[in-house]
């Protein structure tokens, strides 16, 4: 809840109890700061969120050195998750369903769709427990809730930082890779080549930190109140993954469909990092404006609803 804080005179037999306050400091002049909640819906102040930025920075590092806390191979799961899921999805997918990616080679193809939703799940999952599971903090001393839930969006770039060096190491593996036979036996390979498309990149890595955000805002928010939401995301995680565009293109979806397939706001995400990186396609521009008008909409919605919650 958005605090209302004001600096009053010297109270000596003020009582929380009857006054409703539910935090309060004195200083040495005997005058008290009160901070009490608002109701109904109040504004944003997302200038509070930058006030205690030391403390988001101080919750961001604290999560980064407990998820790999006493293991052995400790930053290698970054790598070895979306490896191993390129390869299996390559053998399933590419082999035997014979799902094609578009002229570029599959296992490029399957990994730079793993990067963006890897990277989109494991924060909606960390963002959803924040609050709940940070309940001991929060009644102890005040502070922006939506620090909880933004400093897991910021945990989870440091894995995407990882695995973007292995994507880079992929590239130059796969580069000049023969990837079909055209008309009259020709041969087709793929090359990677820079352009202007790259220089997009940044904007579709925001724009999926955007996406994380607005839907674990929503479900953070939701969990408090109702904490079946808790149980039912890791569900909800999994089938979103097969209606997005990780393993198999978008141009697989009819022209009639895509308007309404656009509603998901990771297919938008996934179509513009892939192309971005391997140029392989341009992407349905129409449905990548869907998908960023639903990102925009739900990060402003659940904004508001979080300060409400």
């Amino acid at each position: 809840m958005q605090p209302l804080t004001e600096t009053i005179g010297p109270l000596p037999a003020m009582s929380a109890e009857n006054v409703g306050i539910r935090e309060h400091t004195r200083d040495s002049n005997g005058h008290v700061t009160v901070i009490v909640p608002e109701s109904g819906w109040v504004p944003l102040d997302l200038g509070e969120l930058w006030r205690y930025r030391d403390l988001l920075w101080l919750l961001a590092w604290r999560d980064i050195a407990a998820r790999y806390r006493q293991s052995v191979i400790g930053y290698g799961w970054a790598v070895l998750k979306p490896v191993l899921s390129m390869v299996i999805f390559t053998f399933i997918f590419n082999r035997v369903a014979d799902i094609q990616s578009d002229g570029s080679p599959y296992q490029l193809f399957a990994f730079t769709g793993m990067l963006p939703w890897l990277y989109f799940s494991n924060t909606i999952l960390a963002s959803t427990a924040s609050v709940v599971t940070s309940s001991g903090m929060l009644t102890k001393v005040y502070f922006p809730r939506m620090v909880l839930p933004v400093s897991s969006v910021v945990v989870g770039l440091v894995e995407l930082a990882i695995q973007g060096v292995v994507l880079a190491a992929l590239i130059l593996y796969f580069n000049g890779t023969l990837v079909a036979a055209g008309p009259d036996s020709e041969l087709v390979t793929w090359r990677f080549g820079l352009g202007w498309r790259t220089l997009c990149l940044p904007l579709f890595v925001a724009l999926c930190v955007l996406s994380a955000l607005a839907v674990g805002l929503w479900l953070t928010a939701l969990n408090v109140k109702y904490r079946d939401v808790g149980q039912a995301v890791p569900f909800l995680v999994q089938a979103w993954m097969w209606l997005s565009p990780v393993v198999y293109p978008s141009s697989l979806v009819s022209p009639e469909l895509r308007p309404y397939y656009g509603l998901n706001p990771m297919a938008g995400v996934i179509e513009g990092f892939r192309w971005s990186i391997l140029g392989s396609t341009t992407p349905d521009w129409s449905m990548m404006g869907m998908s960023t008008g639903v990102v925009i909409v739900l990060l402003v919605t659940g904004l508001y609803y979080f300060r409400r919650i």
